[in-house]
């Protein structure tokens, strides 16, 4: 399992800095390993949905759950997979405090032949007092058996 999570850390780093959007929250993985997989995007105000306020957006925390719950289950695999999410459900418990960085910790917990199954908190100063939590599902070998981007189109230049 250990070679299994130095090939996953290489692998969601690589994710880190090969998504757009990732690159645009400035999302790091700050821990991997068999219990799952932790996330932290950095406070930033440019991420501020309410200017009054200074809470960060609702779609950042979105984006940050989505990303630990994809992370966490290739912690949960012993061979890559693509994977791709089919159910993302996330209650809202309180806003985020402004100027704190925010985390998400998601655990994968079941994996079956085709589906894996996660949980998720979102936070700024403890797992204990969460900011939302999520509940997701994603389909396993989601490029059927493909090679990895085989399910993506070349896209021809827009005039």
């Amino acid at each position: 399992m250990s070679d299994h999570l130095d090939a996953m850390r290489n692998f969601v780093q690589a994710m880190n800095q090969g998504s757009p959007h990732a690159i645009a929250l400035k999302m790091e993985t700050v821990a991997l390993d068999r219990e799952g997989a932790t996330l932290r995007v950095p406070y930033d105000e440019k991420l501020i949905g309410d200017p009054e306020t200074g809470v960060i957006a609702g779609g950042v925390v979105t984006t940050l759950l989505d990303h630990a719950c994809g992370q966490a289950v290739h912690t949960g695999l012993t061979e890559f997979k693509t994977i791709a999410t089919l159910d993302l459900r996330i209650d809202y418990m309180r806003p985020a405090e402004p100027g704190k960085d925010l985390f998400a910790r998601a655990h994968c917990y079941k994996v079956t032949r085709s589906v894996a199954f996660v949980r998720a908190v979102a936070y700024d100063d403890s797992p204990d007092d969460p900011v939302a939590a999520a509940q997701a599902a994603f389909m396993l070998d989601s490029s059927a058996g493909r090679g990895f981007g085989a399910n993506l189109k070349d896209r021809k230049p827009r005039k």
